[in-house]
């Protein structure tokens, strides 16, 4: 009997329970239970918030400088002391978090944007694209992505690009280097999805290719995109914290947790004043593992090879 001669109550009712069966209901519920995964998505939140929120709540500037304060212990005016200069490293650390999240968030997007693209074309048209995008793809990922990135950042630092469009190189150059993963998870998707029933009933329909690929396709690559893409902000953050590090990446007086490790350059800073390089290399640490957890947590619960 199909639900069109059931009566108005009962049509509700079975549309309200074909609707929480969803897999994307399955999917959240399966998430939920994964502990290690929530734990991590509540301080990924946190995280966000303290270094969003954060900085409206300080009395300091990011560019107030007193050196009568520099190097100061952690006390009840500095929670985390100050550096050499004598700048809150409290308010820096949050306004560095900012810097690496959205590096390791647009960069994301820009290997998803790239990655799913590239990667539903070569499944779908096959032959010849699929040879040219998959050959590209190899050399991509016979580079070596840190020293390319340090020459790249060299190289910026030679054109003496301004501080403040480095970031957005930066974040370009890292989505450009990682994208050849989830091309390669996507084109193998979509060549299984492709002789799927509902893809020759868009052959007998008559649908344009830009329709199918971008309708049909790549929705139906969502879950593994979104579990790559969550793994790939970890890498980029990483990424980005290395180069700060090594001074061609994010460059003072812009602040990222790479280059507040970086100003601890000395014995001294290093033995005697950890407040200058614990907080930030703590936030790299919890922040990329909150964030492959949250990337393990979506890959079982998107799985269904995964649900019991």
């Amino acid at each position: 009997m199909s639900t069109e001669s059931l009566p108005v109550k009962t049509k509700a009712a079975a549309n309200l329970a074909k609707s929480a069966d969803s897999p994307w209901r399955l999917a959240f519920r399966q998430f939920s239970r994964n502990r290690l995964a929530v734990a991590g998505f509540i301080i990924l939140l946190v995280m966000a918030v303290i270094c969003f929120i954060g900085p409206f709540f300080s009395p300091y500037n990011l560019y107030d400088y007193s050196i009568k304060d520099k190097n100061l212990a952690p006390n009840a005016h500095y929670w985390l002391g100050t550096d050499k200069l004598g700048r809150d490293v409290l308010l820096r650390l949050m306004l560095a978090g900012r810097i690496s999240l959205l590096v390791g968030i647009v960069a994301t997007m820009v290997t998803v944007l790239i990655g799913s693209i590239l990667g539903a074309l070569a499944g779908f048209y096959r032959k010849f694209v699929d040879t040219v995008i998959m050959r590209t793809a190899d050399i991509f990922m016979s580079l070596p992505t840190l020293p390319i990135l340090i020459i790249l950042g060299t190289v910026l630092s030679d054109l003496k690009v301004h501080p403040s469009y480095r970031i957005y190189f930066l974040m370009l150059i890292i989505g450009l280097l990682n994208w050849t993963t989830l091309a390669r998870l996507v084109r193998g998707q979509v060549l299984m999805l492709r002789e799927q029933e509902f893809m020759q009933a868009t052959e007998a329909l008559g649908l344009r290719d830009r329709r199918k690929i971008f309708r049909h396709l790549l929705p139906n690559t969502v879950p593994i995109i979104i579990v790559t893409a969550t793994l790939s902000v970890a890498s980029a953050i990483l990424y980005e914290s290395a180069m700060s590090y090594l001074g061609i990446g994010v460059v003072p007086p812009t602040p990222s947790w790479g280059n507040m490790i970086a100003d601890a350059n000395s014995l001294i800073d290093f033995r005697k004043r950890p407040w200058l390089w614990i907080p930030p290399g703590m936030c790299i640490l919890i922040t990329t593992v909150a964030i492959n957890l949250i990337g393990d947590g979506l890959r079982d619960a998107l799985d269904p090879k995964s649900k019991k």
